[in-house]
């Protein structure tokens, strides 16, 4: 690979991790011929994928593996755990070549059943397959623990490491050990327990390992019923004390439910010219397939047209032969020996939910990774999104919004701020002095302030805005649209942000009366107008400290007619203080600003002496 292919390989990459979502969920990476060599899980998909491509990563295997990405896809989930046991179920899935070698320091653990006359099950770092049969490697070390614990409490395999012969069982070469006495083994080397119910067990706790619980769950229910029939209560209840322990164990582990096999989900997202099909694949419980198509819509084609589109083609090219098929809506549509669902509840409905919200996240990627590329994409975007959030006439290209500052009343003023295609017109903020208040009435400022403001963009034919946003509640809404409509006779939507008991922005007010819009606080949208609160306070506030500071900076030397700045300046820089230049004789000052200035001085501070 060349450097400028290296270099374009990573620039899509980058691209690729700059529109993944903050949430957690499994992720994958392909070489040049687009097979898995990795499966990753994360807390945060953005930030754990982001730092594989940090400059500073030193680890030598990490640097490996990245030099062999090609791309990057994703599956999101609800939670942490749902995406640990999606990525082991991918991991059982694709032996990703990279899930083996790349570890941080020693390789991951894994479970071994030995291939021995009575066999153990244990953990371990190290692979022969001459002693037996490894599940893993687990990237988790507490759901191996998990499994093993529910193993030994479900069948307390031997424990010991002493080899064991049929022989030597035969002749009573072994006796028990404390394992035995506290009831952690069954005493299979003196035949306390059976061969058979010894394999027997080994072959279910094989069956847990690979994930095949429902088969297992099956079978103890039918062997707890047989028992009941039979009366032998104690074995029954022996056994129900098994089934529910693993049952509370699968309800927890599984990413989907064990009560699912073999079924395909599918689910749609629209907008005007794209359909994003999203395709997820269940098998024993576990989601093993998750991918998200997008189809061109060259008509007006109906959702179910596309769908019916989509579950043809996916399941054509991925060869699944499942018979049932889960939908978001009733579909006039048949495949021979297929059931369709609509699922109203249940862990379905759970599936369908995952499925269109990886849908939609897709979608979402791919509109951000547009808007990257033409950035005003975005901006149009939003203000479309607050048009129709109130009902705008037209889209709110221009947007204004005030608040006022002073401390006690004192050194008032107020500023005005104005957003242009959702970004700062700097070129276009105003500052105010408060001319006709006296003593802190922020109502009173706020109304001089947009009295003055529109009255003089009217007399001079100046744009008016789209929509002023008060920062505030219902009654800085009220002022502002009192001068608006009442004396100015003019129709300009008036919004509000109003805050809550921590005096923090929780919610877009609109109307009269005002009533809550709803908007998502973590919304682009919710964020852009606190981006315009947060900007009038810092330009109100930053105004009002220099007004301030001026003041602060007074001096008497000031007050001198015929004394500039460059005159006091030098006067202060030679004689450090206003004290001394009051107390210094004629000549002194002669020396340092001349004579018909330093006249000018002395007869001003003698004067006032006298």
């Amino acid at each position: 690979m060349t450097k400028q292919e290296n270099e374009q390989r990573l620039a899509y990459l980058k691209g690729i991790v700059s529109r993944l979502p903050e949430k957690p969920g499994s992720y994958q990476y392909y070489d040049e011929n687009h097979v898995i060599i990795y499966v990753g899980k994360a807390k945060n998909l953005k930030a754990r994928v982001s730092s594989y491509f940090h400059t500073e990563v030193d680890r030598f295997k990490t640097k490996v593996l990245v030099s062999k990405i090609h791309d990057i896809s994703y599956t999101v989930v609800n939670t942490e755990e749902d995406a640990l046991l999606l990525e082991n179920a991918l991991i059982k899935k694709y032996n990703p070549r990279y899930n083996v070698l790349l570890k941080d320091g020693k390789t991951y653990p894994s479970i071994c059943v030995t291939n021995e006359y009575l066999p153990r099950i244990f953990k371990t770092r190290t692979i022969n397959k001459k002693w037996g049969t490894y599940y893993g490697p687990y990237s988790h070390i507490g759901s191996m623990y998990a499994v093993l614990e529910l193993i030994d409490k479900l069948y307390h395999p031997r424990r010991c490491r002493q080899p064991m012969t049929k022989e030597g069982i035969e002749t009573g070469k072994y006796q028990v050990c404390l394992e035995y006495h506290i009831k952690n083994c069954e005493g299979p080397c003196i035949k306390k327990q059976s061969l058979e119910n010894y394999q027997k067990n080994i072959a279910q706790a094989r069956e847990i390992l690979k994930g095949n619980t429902r088969a297992i769950l099956r079978e103890m229910r039918e062997e707890m019923q047989r028992l009941a029939e039979e009366l032998r209560f104690e074995e029954a209840e022996q056994m129900k004390r098994k089934y529910l322990l693993l049952d509370g164990f699968v309800s927890k582990s599984e990413v989907v439910s064990h009560t699912i096999d073999n079924v395909d989900v599918f689910s749609i997202t629209n907008d005007e010219k794209i359909a994003y099909i999203n395709y997820i694949h269940v098998a024993n419980g576990v989601i093993n397939q998750s991918f998200t198509f997008e189809y061109k819509k060259p008509l007006n084609e109906s959702d179910e047209e596309m769908l019916q589109l989509g579950i043809v083609e996916m399941r054509e090219r991925f060869q699944s032969k499942s018979k049932e098929i889960v939908v978001p809506f009733e579909m006039d549509f048949q495949l021979e020996g297929v059931t369709f669902t609509v699922p109203q509840r249940g862990d379905k409905k759970t599936l369908l939910d995952l499925s269109v919200m990886n849908g939609k996240q897709y979608k979402f990627d791919r509109l951000k990774q547009a808007e990257k590329l033409n950035p005003e994409q975005k901006q149009v975007r939003l203000m479309k999104e607050l048009q129709e959030k109130l009902r705008l006439p037209k889209m709110p290209y221009q947007i204004e919004c005030f608040d006022n500052s002073n401390i006690s009343g004192t050194d008032a003023v107020a500023a005005c701020v104005v957003f242009k295609s959702m970004k700062p017109s700097k070129q276009d903020y105003k500052k105010y002095n408060i001319k006709t208040v006296a003593g802190p009435d922020d109502y009173a400022t706020m109304k001089e302030v947009v009295h003055r403001r529109y009255s003089r963009l009217l007399e001079e034919e100046q744009p008016l805005p789209d929509l002023i946003v008060a920062d505030g509640g219902r009654g800085q809404m009220e002022v502002i649209r009192e001068v608006i409509q009442d004396e100015l006779n003019l129709d300009i939507p008036i919004a509000g942000l109003a805050k809550d008991d921590r005096h923090r922005t929780n919610e877009l007010l609109y109307g009269f009366p005002p009533i809550t819009v709803a908007l998502k606080t973590d919304s682009e949208l919710f964020h852009v107008l606190t981006r315009l609160q947060d900007e009038v306070h810092r330009f109100a506030i930053t105004f009002h400290r220099d007004k301030r500071s001026k003041h602060a900076l007074h001096s008497e030397l000031d007050d001198i007619k015929g004394i500039g700045p460059k005159t006091r300046d030098a006067l202060i820089q030679a004689l450090k203080s206003v004290k001394r230049i009051k107390v210094s004789d004629l000549e002194e000052l002669t020396k340092i600003i001349g004579a018909s200035k330093a006249k000018i001085v002395y007869d001003h501070f003698r004067e006032g002496l006298a």
